[in-house]
């Protein structure tokens, strides 16, 4: 661990890199940490640097050079080792197919809502004795939602402030019916495989939690099969938005917790 910074430094924002953002050159790097938590380990080292006067933490979510696919990313280790060091904010980019013609590659959207199409994850923190209904009712930060979206309001970029994110456990991409399904039935708009659970252990774990997703390609149901190939040209291409969006972002947000129920989301949830 570099020692340049105080261990009792506390931070209070962390970046979850998705497919794409593997590193933190978003700010100035004071500290290497490598976790241990009682979940194993984390996707990998997290970096903390600082944006302006923000202290921030960056994990990669898939590790460097995207070696862990989203079925066995180890999203309690990850969370847990966040929430250690003081982490009340989450920022979390990730790519997704589009299951909506409105939805177009190249945009970017805020999810307000989700449907779990996941099989056989670990979704929460507690398995026992101890037991927790933690409502996912707005799976996502109302604050952090209103801040991003002024944010990006005021960037040249093709936007969408609400909809449905859909997670299917993956690695594999949908057949077809399974698109089309997830279009025509669960009225979904966009389609993805890491949300699941880290929104929830973030929600049980008191974080706010921000999703921020880049299309990168019209799901199966419109007849264009997906491209592991295309998917990661069209993300390239937005990789600088997504910096850009959260180097503006990140200096608007509150030091306080004042427009949000997150930090308190326990109250009502443990038996």
């Amino acid at each position: 661990m570099n020692k340049n910074s105080s261990s009792n430094d506390l931070i209070d924002i962390a970046i979850i890199g998705g497919t794409g953002i593997y590193d933190n050159n978003l700010f100035h790097q004071e500290q290497i940490i490598k976790p241990h938590t009682p979940y194993g380990p984390t996707s990998d080292f997290i970096v903390v640097g600082r944006l302006n006067d923000k202290k921030i933490a960056f994990l990669p979510r898939h590790g460097k050079g995207h070696r862990i696919p989203p079925h066995m990313i180890n999203y309690r280790a990850n969370i847990w080792a966040l929430k250690e060091l003081g982490v009340k904010r989450i920022i979390a980019p990730s790519a997704v197919g589009s299951l909506n013609y409105d939805y177009k590659p190249g945009d970017i959207m805020l999810p307000d809502q989700f449907i779990d199409f996941t099989k056989k994850r670990n979704y929460s923190f507690f398995d026992g004795p101890r037991v927790c209904h933690i409502s996912m009712a707005d799976p996502f930060c109302t604050d952090l939602r209103n801040v991003a979206i002024k944010c990006i309001n005021d960037l040249d970029v093709r936007f969408h402030s609400k909809g449905t994110y859909i997670c299917i456990e993956g690695p594999r991409f949908s057949t077809r019916a399974e698109s089309k399904l997830f279009r025509d039935l669960y009225h979904a708009d966009i389609i993805g495989m890491t949300l699941i659970p880290e929104c929830i252990l973030a929600r049980e774990s008191e974080i706010c939690y921000l999703s921020i997703s880049t299309i990168t390609d019209y799901d199966v149901w419109a007849e264009q099969p997906v491209s592991s190939k295309d998917i990661v040209e069209t993300l390239h291409k937005n990789v600088e938005t997504i910096r850009t969006i959260i180097s503006k972002l990140i200096p608007l947000i509150s030091s306080e917790r004042t427009y949000c129920s997150c930090a308190n989301a326990l109250d009502e949830a443990l038996l």
